[in-house]
């Protein structure tokens, strides 16, 4: 049972450290284009997501944990407002290429040179963000996220307004 706790007690701590400079509060500005070349932004998710959390995720097409949770933030995006962000990952044709070879239903603003990942303090990729309806940042989490995780965050931040 004490070891159990150790490992848990390691896990938590490791979480808190690689989340240690993440904003909080009110989220930043988010805007760009789209693979589709649309532009768009957190604000206009915001928007029409009516009051729902919305999951903003940052990835990348060369990140192997961002390949094995996509299929999770793919599942995620159907049901939930969701905004990701394709991190240095190349142009808007090349992040698209990889959206459509890898059967991702969910679309992406194209980050190529880092910046919107910059404003948004994010060193590492996956990192998630919850944001709540009225554009505040209720979780953070950095590294793989499973499908039960996002939607158990997104729940919670609908569920119990800030």
């Amino acid at each position: 049972m004490l070891e159990a706790l150790l490992i848990v007690g390691i896990v938590v701590a490791v979480q808190l450290w690689q989340a240690r400079d993440l904003p909080v509060g009110p989220a930043p500005a988010l805007a760009g284009t789209l693979v589709d070349g649309r532009v768009t932004s957190l604000t206009d998710v915001l928007e029409t997501a009516d009051g729902r959390p919305v999951l903003v995720a940052f990835w990348a097409t060369w990140c192997p944990v961002c390949k094995a949770e996509e299929g999770n933030i793919d599942a995620v995006a159907r049901d939930w407002p969701t905004l990701t962000v394709a991190m240095q990952s190349g142009d808007a044709a090349a992040v698209a290429k990889h959206l459509k070879e890898r059967e991702l239903g969910f679309t992406a603003a194209v980050d190529a040179d880092g910046r919107l990942a910059s404003d948004w303090k994010v060193r590492g990729v996956p990192t998630h963000f919850i944001v709540d309806g009225r554009g505040n940042i209720r979780f953070q989490l950095v590294g793989y996220a499973t499908e039960l995780g996002l939607r158990a965050r997104l729940w919670w931040a609908q569920r119990f307004a800030a």
